[in-house]
């Protein structure tokens, strides 16, 4: 009877081992693992992208005790020219977490989806390239830039005798260096999904030891090309000229005097730590939405322009054609022929200011694919539809 008893204890026991979930045994890098990012399913993409700072390093960009604040304004319902597609809808068909608008700094839409609040944060991708581009607008005000002229081996000697050491910042900020580069997100063996991939070299950020490989495809400020790891380099641009990480430099000159209401934070490189300037920035719905209106004020804080005069010249005005009539690039933001422009990021990000109107509109979301002609056209009837909706009910 004893045996039996033990035997069945025994059996109870493997029973339990078996059930047991195992380790994980991922042995791919912090930089592998960033880059698998562009390949998750449907569902870890919904689960996880307001979680990026928790599942990765990060710095965090702290907030002050002051808080912009930003009034309830006159509800603002969107008109889509089909008459048929509704709010809930658009963001339940394009897996948005969040749509805000803002219109003379009153909110006058907030939504959020299930499981999705106000709390939390959401990671904007490219939307980064935006903040740092402005970031760099600072450093060039304070003279810690001296010039949009200057060659990009003055602040990263690592580039001398590569295709970037000549290079200009403005051409960096234009994308024009004319260095070789692919950005199909959908292709495994492309550059953006292969920059981060490979191992640490000399304590170098990931970004200078891929690009100082690359060769030049066109002469410096002739062609554009849009290249998410040029804006990992400006973003070292920027810290090395300032010395402080991005996610200091944005809390100083930024978050904290401008009023953001919580800490955002903003993904690091594993070979220096350095803050990744072409993405990786989280932050939530309300304080995307109050760079859009930091934007829209000119780049003022408390009355005082705090962005250089020569990169808000060139900055939210057509600097470069891309492949979309009626649009353009500046320094690092999307340029609209009506005056308006966004930064923008993959999986449906947006934070667009159309200073005519007085508007700011953010969305942040999870789209099935990084981008597409149709997933774009959504996101741009969605933009009209809210201007449409503006006009009826200003």
């Amino acid at each position: 009877m004893r045996s039996i008893i033990c035997l069945r204890l025994l059996t109870t026991l493997l029973c339990l081992v078996v059930s047991l979930p195992l380790p994980a045994r991922d042995s791919s890098s912090v930089g592998q693992q960033r880059e698998d990012v562009l390949f998750w399913t449907q569902a870890q993409r919904t689960a996880r992208f307001s979680r990026m700072y928790r599942i990765f390093p990060a710095d965090r960009v702290a907030h002050g005790a002051h808080v912009q604040a930003l009034p309830q304004g006159r509800a603002l319902t969107p008109k889509w020219e089909d008459g048929s597609t509704t709010l809930a809808g658009y963001m339940t068909q394009h897996h948005l977490a969040g749509v805000m608008v803002l219109q003379h700094g009153r909110i006058r839409l907030q939504r959020y989806a299930p499981g999705f609040g106000p709390q939390q944060r959401w990671t904007s991708f490219s939307v980064a390239k935006s903040v740092t581009s402005a970031l760099l607008g600072i450093a060039l005000r304070r003279g810690d830039i001296h010039s949009m002229h200057d060659t990009l081996d003055t602040y990263i000697p690592q580039l001398r005798g590569t295709a970037y050491a000549k290079v200009t910042v403005e051409q960096l900020l234009t994308m024009t260096s004319g260095v070789r580069w692919n950005e199909d997100y959908a292709d495994p063996h492309s550059d953006v999904a292969q920059m981060y991939r490979s191992k640490c070299e000399n304590g170098q950020p990931h970004v200078i030891s891929y690009l100082a490989k690359l060769p030049r495809a066109y002469p410096a400020g002739t062609h554009w090309n849009y290249n998410t790891a040029e804006t990992d380099l400006l973003g070292i641009l920027v810290q090395r000229a300032t010395g402080q990480s991005l996610a200091s430099y944005l809390s100083q000159t930024i978050w904290k005097p401008y009023g953001m209401a919580s800490d955002a934070y903003w993904l690091k490189d594993e070979c220096d730590g350095s803050d990744t300037g072409g993405s990786g920035l989280s932050a939530t719905l309300v304080d995307y939405a109050r760079i859009g209106q930091f934007m829209l004020d000119g780049g003022r804080i408390d009355g005082k322009q705090v962005i250089a005069d020569a990169w808000m010249r060139g900055a939210l005005r057509h600097q470069q054609d891309v492949d979309d009539p009626g649009r353009g690039y500046g320094y690092l933001w999307w340029t609209d022929a009506d005056g308006s422009y966004a930064a923008i990021g993959i999986f449906g990000q947006l934070v667009y200011v159309d200073p005519a109107r007085q508007l700011v509109i953010v969305q942040v979301g999870a789209w099935p694919q990084a981008t597409s002609k149709a997933l774009m056209a959504a996101r741009q009837a969605f933009v009209a539809a809210v201007k449409r909706g503006a006009d009826a009910a200003p």
